[in-house]
């Protein structure tokens, strides 16, 4: 006889990250994520001490996802740095399931002071990327600083904005201001 199968590790994190994105910390359990995976819930014990072990390894995942895949995917192309940049601003484009985890793990920031602090480390880390970046090709640290915060608030805040902008559609105010940045 066969041994069962067992629901792999990464596939209760990326369906633990899908109910975080849809609806927050609290709609990561155990027996709801059994029941979407078609498995029973002593799987998940297989693998994980409880449902705190699983939402580490959920930010373990998602600072992967976030930074190192994304630093990755920028860095492979190659190019200068304002190639650089404008990959970065493409990868970084999209919205849907990916964005719906940025948004709760920072809503969840707000009540939690240790994914507080894991949320500090990922904003660092994609800032210092950010210097590093504008560093190449701006020669003043305050406007290395600037332009970094505003790409930065460009990435959390556009997608955020209800606001209408004169007829014009908002991804292409994005791409300009992003083209601003860049501009010598």
């Amino acid at each position: 006889m066969a041994a069962p199968t067992r629901t792999a590790r990464t596939t209760w994190i990326d369906e633990g990250l899908k109910a975080l994105g849809v609806g927050g910390p609290d709609a990561v359990r155990i027996e709801r994520l059994a029941q979407a995976l078609g498995v029973s819930k002593g799987g998940f014990y297989w693998h994980f001490d409880g449902r705190d072990a699983l939402l580490d390894e959920m930010l373990d995942a998602w600072e992967q996802l976030g930074v190192d895949r994304v630093i990755d995917a920028v860095d492979d192309g190659g190019g200068d740095a304002r190639a650089r940049l404008r990959r970065l601003f493409e990868v970084t484009s999209t919205t849907g399931e990916v964005w719906s985890i940025e948004l709760a793990v920072r809503e969840w920031a707000r009540r939690d002071s240790a994914v507080a602090a894991r949320l500090k480390r990922v904003d660092n880390r994609r800032m210092d990327y950010l210097r590093s970046l504008f560093g190449e090709f701006c020669a003043d640290p305050d406007e290395v600083e600037v332009r970094c915060l505003m790409v930065y608030s460009l990435f959390i805040g556009a997608r955020s904005l209800a606001a209408d902008h004169g007829g014009r559609r908002r991804a292409e105010l994005v791409t300009l201001a992003q083209d601003r940045l860049l501009a010598p």
